[in-house]
């Protein structure tokens, strides 16, 4: 128990900061206050609209992104990643407030933190790679398209409408905004993107963002612009750490809900983080210290009254586009939002909506990728599917069911791809020391197919097809070296194969069967099958001597001497 428990130390001491980590952010510490700032200011409504959206309130939006968004910069496996409340952790929060309360949402994430931890402990994070690249470009697509419409009521300057569904919500608001049109609100957010998108292709050292959300400040502010809403009154402050809300009588209850939280905090900020690692050149997260510091932010955020705080791939997206480097932009961004609680929300209450609308508006602009959309469409059929079907699951569902979709349909492409690669093909006999007479005689009665590639559940009943319409002969050898994997399944298609050969009279002979291939055929029975009267042979040469003894015995063909050299080696491999 003590070595155990000294393993599990030392992975996790594995998992905490190291001094490549400091030496990251001593490379360009300007750019990335800069980065940070930015994406302060773009969080912070954010933080406040997640915050009330989910039932707890506007400082609880604020808590999650001040805690959640340091530790995770601190401990987790991305250099770029930004931290805090999102959208699709809001989908899955609100029937739990509903349900369980606020106590119960507080519970639920500290619950999913440990489990995050535990994740990251056991490697967890190493099976993201497994996800194919369509998967991300769509799902990066389709989460560029939610940031956009999302902005869509703020940028039209119109109350949001009601409902979860992104593309309901926008048509709402353009119907709000064609009743009633408010140019100011339009103006603003159009010129702030306008300015972010130009500015950052003729000087993209200069953080235009901030430049465009303080000048349409100033501007409302000195023409009185009502119309242009802001942002509002604030709540000054963070709660005091407290583990009032934990009870533990409640722990089993809201065990399937913090699964599901920590399920998908998991995916959205390894997806997050992949998404950021793309946008970039030479930078690459770690996915299990990415869990650990996921852990550890969602562990600490309930204690100040947060909701659970997942990789936010819009924040994610502002720091990379906007120069960051290193870890020290993301831990800005909380730094800032802290001082902004603090001491700055008079000031910041006074930001257009419409003006922050802009900048992310500009964000999802900026986050696709047209040419790498192009060259993944371009591959190949499947991976295009791929790419369509998760962007538009991403649009229309949301993005846990747009990743099991895209996983899915990858998966099914996929074996659809490795079963085309399983052939039966016919090939002639070998040709031995039997004389001319005799080698048309064997061929006559006896046919040898060779099955190359996978023998497996996508593929096996289409051999099973081929093979039983066999041409009229006495003997049929499957010569089985090149079988490259074999699952239950194919075991026992190849066991039926067999006995419905030998129902029309029909001898199965085999050669070649490999040691990793014998016990998933011995589970099922084939092998023992094969094995009765000697039907399993070393080679090929070796089951064309026992079909033409079985030839003899039925007096198909007359007693002649069998070869008394020993097949070559070439031919023994065959």
């Amino acid at each position: 128990m003590t070595s155990g428990i000294s393993r599990v130390w030392t992975r996790i001491t594995s998992l905490l900061p190291a001094r490549a980590d400091l030496d990251q952010i001593r490379r360009d510490p300007r750019r990335d206050l800069l980065a940070g700032l930015t994406v302060a200011i773009v969080a912070l409504p954010l933080a406040l609209g997640f915050g009330v959206s989910s039932g707890l309130g506007a400082e609880a939006g604020l808590a999650t992104a001040v805690i959640a968004g340091a530790l995770a910069a601190v401990f987790g496996g991305s250099n770029l990643q930004v931290s805090g409340p999102t959208g699709a952790m809001k989908v899955v929060l609100v029937p739990i407030v509903g349900k369980y309360g606020p106590n119960g949402v507080l519970t639920v994430g500290l619950m999913a933190g440990v489990m995050l931890v535990a994740l990251a402990v056991l490697r967890a994070g190493k099976y993201m790679q497994y996800v194919p690249a369509p998967v991300v470009e769509g799902f990066t697509l389709g989460i560029a398209c939610v940031i956009g419409l999302q902005q869509i009521p703020n940028a039209l300057g119109v109350p949001k409408p009601e409902g979860d569904r992104v593309l309901a919500v926008t048509w709402r608001a353009v119907e709000a905004f064609a009743k009633a049109p408010n140019w100011t609100a339009l103006a603003f957010a159009v010129s702030v993107a306008v300015v972010m998108l130009v500015g950052a292709r003729w000087r993209p050292t200069i953080p235009f963002s901030i430049v465009a959300v303080i000048t349409a400040t100033i501007v409302a502010q000195a023409a009185g612009l009502d119309a242009a809403k802001p942002i509002g009154a604030l709540p000054a402050g963070l709660p005091v750490p407290s583990l009032s809300f934990l009870d533990v009588s409640s722990l089993g209850t809201l065990l399937a809900p913090a699964v599901a939280v920590a399920a998908l905090a998991a995916l959205e900020s390894l997806l997050s983080a992949s998404v950021a690692d793309g946008m970039t050149v030479g930078q690459k997260h770690d996915p299990d210290r990415e869990l650990f510091g996921q852990g550890l932010a969602n562990i600490a955020a309930p204690l100040f009254g947060g909701v659970p705080a997942t990789g936010a791939i819009a924040r994610t997206a502002v720091n990379v586009r906007t120069g960051a480097s290193s870890r020290l932009a993301a831990l800005t961004h909380a730094a800032v939002l802290a001082v902004i609680v603090f001491a700055a929300a008079p000031l910041v209450s006074k930001i257009p909506l419409a003006a922050l609308a802009g900048v992310l508006l500009a964000t999802a602009i900026r986050m696709v990728e047209v040419g790498s959309l192009r060259a993944m469409a371009k591959a190949t059929r499947s991976d295009a599917v791929i790419l369509v079907l998760t962007a538009v699951a991403t649009l229309a569902l949301d993005l846990v069911y747009a990743v099991i979709i895209g996983l899915v349909v990858a998966g099914a492409l996929a074996l659809r791809a490795v079963a085309k690669q399983a052939s039966l093909d016919q090939v002639p006999l070998d040709r031995g020391d039997h004389s001319t007479e005799e080698h048309a005689l064997l061929a006559e009665h006896i046919v040898a197919y060779r099955i190359d590639g996978p023998l497996f559940f996508a593929a096996a009943h289409r051999f099973l097809l081929e093979l039983t319409e066999v041409a009229d002969v006495r003997v049929v050898i499957l010569r089985m070296s090149r079988v490259s994997t074999m699952d239950a399944t194919g075991a026992l298609v190849l066991k039926d194969a067999v006995e419905k050969l030998k129902r029309r009279g029909i001898l199965v002979l085999t050669s070649g069967i490999r040691t990793d291939q014998r016990q998933v055929l011995e589970s099922v029975g084939a092998l023992e099958l094969l094995r009765h009267e000697g039907r399993e042979y070393g080679t090929t040469p070796e089951a064309i001597q026992g079909a033409r003894a079985h030839l003899e015995r039925a007096g198909v063909l007359p007693a002649i001497p069998a070869p008394a050299t020993s097949p070559s080696p070439e031919e023994a491999i065959r």
